[in-house]
Formats: C-alpha cells, sequence, structure tokens
C-alpha cells in the first residue's frame, strides 16, 4: 500500500501517539519510515516604524544551536521507538523552515507514500491562534495524510 512513510513529530506528547502509530502501521506494513522534526526560523518582530531588532550573530548561532539539540533529543527517542519495534528509520532535521511547508517536502523527496502526524484536533478561536500544523499539511499535501488524535 505505502512504500515509505513519513511521520513527523515535535517531541511533544500528542506527537508521540503520531509516532507510535505511525510505526505500528510501518511494521504491520514492512515498510520503511522517515522521522522529521522541523524548527522554525528565529522570530523576529518588527515595530512597524522601522525600527526593527538587530540581533547578535551570537544570540542567532545559540538559538540554531539549540534547536539542533532539541531536534536531536526529539529523533533520537523516535529512533529508539523504531529500532525497538524493528522499523527501519531513517531521521531528519529540517531547520528554519515553516512546518507544514517543511513537511510536505520531505516527504515527496523521500518518496513517501503517506504522512503520519498528530493533531490536537483544535476548532474554532483556539485553532485561529494557535494555528493547525496538521490542517496546513492537509490543506497543501497531494500526499494522503493520517492524522492521530
Amino acid at each position: 500500500m505505502y512504500d515509505r512513510i513519513l511521520i513527523s513529530t515535535d517531541g511533544s506528547d500528542l506527537a508521540k501517539k503520531g509516532v507510535d502509530h505511525g510505526l505500528a502501521l510501518a511494521k504491520a506494513l514492512g515498510v520503511d519510515v522517515i522521522i522529521v522534526t522541523v524548527t522554525e526560523r528565529f522570530p523576529v518582530f518588527s515595530s512597524g516604524a522601522g525600527y526593527d531588532l538587530a540581533w547578535s550573530d551570537a544570540a542567532l548561532s545559540e538559538y540554531a544551536q539549540g534547536q539542533k539539540q532539541a531536534a536531536d533529543g526529539i529523533l533520537l527517542g523516535a529512533k529508539q521507538a523504531a529500532d525497538a519495534l524493528g522499523v527501519t528509520a531513517a531521521t531528519l532535521h529540517v531547520p528554519d523552515a515553516e512546518v507544514g511547508e517543511a513537511i510536505i517536502a520531505a516527504a515527496r523527496e523521500g518518496g513517501c507514500g503517506l504522512i503520519v502526524m498528530a493533531s490536537h484536533g483544535r476548532r474554532g478561536l483556539g485553532r485561529l491562534m494557535l494555528g493547525s500544523k496538521a490542517s496546513e499539511v492537509l490543506t497543501h499535501s497531494d500526499i494522503p495524510v493520517l492524522v492521530v488524535r
């Protein structure tokens, strides 16, 4: 049915449900997975009056290093879960990217036939205020998406 599955995670408890579900599906189908985590760009705020904050190279480097360390820890845990199930898993950290776009691009580049990710299932104002990466992926992906709640 699927040759390879992309599993997206941000390391949260909810995302772990998605990882576990994706790994169980991969094991049942006998396919490999790519486990991806995406870290967003350093947030830059503008006053709108031409007075943007300028961050030092040291601050930006520290942010990037912290994001990489967090991503490495997230991916290590997911890889260990895959290994425990006997599922062959590659890991991928996509830094400085828009989450939804990066997930879709990683699935395409990895030749994945399915994207598995978790969602809080927020509706209304909660979704509007907090956004929904799952909704973004569902809306823009031409690859099937399995959303785990």
